[in-house]
């Protein structure tokens, strides 16, 4: 038996597995929009009910992929989902690219529409004046610590902070037509960047 041959069986089996995923993924769907429609202009996004969906799609996990995996996916859904139910808008401390941008798609997903602002005050006061639903705020960094203007207004906004996310940082050091570091006599990077 050829190799092909070998192969044909599951990639049929596959085929077959795709097709049923996506129409539970529909079926899903058709789920949050109905819950969108009966919560009107409710609130939409309930970060204990995700955590809680999370922890079970864990618990029910029997491999071969890892846990880290599966939440991963399936935040991806819950995103798709709740943007049939109702788009989100994530305000952030732009530009676009930050690590604080990269903390709103991990925790919102990339179907929420992510708003770069150019402070965090900025940030606040869209989801404040409900021209946005949330903001995601760097609050503290572990080599940096406290971001202290986000502190401060978390300490005056009428808003409640309903999630947290962890984001590992990582730095590139760039020079163009080299690969050395022979010569540099300029870094130019943001302020937090170089502290670190």
């Amino acid at each position: 038996m050829s190799a092909d041959d070998q192969l044909l069986p599951h990639r049929n089996a596959i085929d077959e597995i795709d097709a049923t995923i996506l129409r539970l993924l529909n079926e899903r769907a058709g789920h949050a929009r109905a819950i969108g429609e009966l919560k009107g202009t409710g609130t939409v996004y309930r970060p204990e009910r995700e955590a809680a969906v999370l922890r079970r799609i864990q618990d029910l996990n029997a491999g071969p992929l890892p846990d880290e995996a599966v939440a991963r996916l399936f935040r991806e859904i819950m995103s798709e989902c709740l943007a049939v139910e109702r788009p989100l808008t994530i305000t952030y401390l732009g530009p676009a690219g930050t690590f604080t941008q990269q903390a709103a798609v991990k925790h919102f997903g990339h179907a929420a529409r992510t708003q770069a602002c150019t402070t965090i005050d900025e940030s606040f006061r869209l989801v404040e004046a409900r021209q946005a639903d949330y903001v995601v705020t760097p609050v503290e960094n572990s080599t940096e610590g406290s971001v202290g203007r986000a502190l401060d207004l978390l300490s005056v906004t009428p808003l409640q902070a309903c999630g947290e996310v962890v984001l590992r940082i990582h730095h590139h050091l760039l020079r163009k037509n080299s690969s050395n570091t022979q010569g540099i006599t300029k870094v130019y990077a943001h302020a937090q960047a170089l502290a670190q």
